[in-house]
């Protein structure tokens, strides 16, 4: 058993998860597809991507396939279309209340630089051929819970801040954020991937950054020995 499918088996049984986390690697301009990871016949939004990986496919998603360009342009794939830019997508929508709020929430999202990157690898992380830059992990509030101590507070203490936004749950939010700042984030889920994926209305989404899954897997074991089982016993 591999590293990744050992880390992947820990966390799906001492959270409970219904589904495997998620290893997502950034194919940087020039990358081609590893083995055993297949091309979309049709273009496919990034949070379905991570949805279908986590019942099992691998996915090389190129900049060409990729059928959300909010998603795709934080990702670094394409440019910032102006209708989103300009805030006008996103009010259209009924996101916001104005296309002025609409523009400073797209003024201020994370997003990687434009044409910087070729493609996305989505694998379960069981089955992931390359290194993950990224682990995003979906489940209950509850199990999502767990992840926060084990990534951010377990060996240091303190406390855990996170931003998120009500659009790009799946790449924005779980992708970018973790990719770049190093750091665990949390998106309870946005318009888009509740509308486009089978994600359920109890279900969040957290970015795990890849450099620090061994650390997230190590406390959740420990975790899962006394404070996991504990909590849920009542009484």
């Amino acid at each position: 058993m591999t590293v990744c499918a050992e880390r992947s088996k820990t966390l799906v049984e001492a959270l409970g998860l219904k589904h495997e986390p998620v290893a997502i690697t950034l194919i940087k301009k020039g990358g081609t597809a590893p083995a055993g990871y297949l091309v979309p016949d049709k273009p496919i939004r990034h949070c379905q991507a991570i949805m279908r990986a986590r019942k099992g496919e691998s996915l090389f998603v190129q900049a060409d396939k990729q059928a959300c360009p909010v998603g795709a342009s934080s990702l670094g794939l394409t440019s910032v279309p102006e209708k989103v830019r300009s805030g006008e997508f996103h009010y259209s929508m009924g996101m916001y209340g104005s296309q002025e709020a609409a523009r400073e929430t797209m003024g201020r999202r994370p997003a990687l630089e434009a044409g910087s990157m070729e493609a996305t690898a989505v694998a379960p992380l069981s089955k992931a051929k390359l290194e993950p830059d990224v682990v995003v992990v979906t489940g209950t509030p509850e199990q999502m819970f767990w992840l926060l101590p084990a990534a951010s507070t377990f060996s240091v203490g303190g406390r855990v801040t996170i931003e998120m936004a009500a659009v790009q749950a799946a790449c924005a939010d779980s992708t970018v954020i973790p990719y770049l700042t190093g750091k665990v984030n949390i998106s309870l889920g946005c318009f888009g991937c509740r509308k486009t994926t089978d994600i359920g209305p109890d279900e969040m989404l957290v970015g795990i950054p890849g450099s620090k899954l061994g650390e997230v897997v190590s406390a959740v074991e420990k975790m899962r020995e006394g404070p996991i089982p504990k909590s849920r016993t009542k009484g």
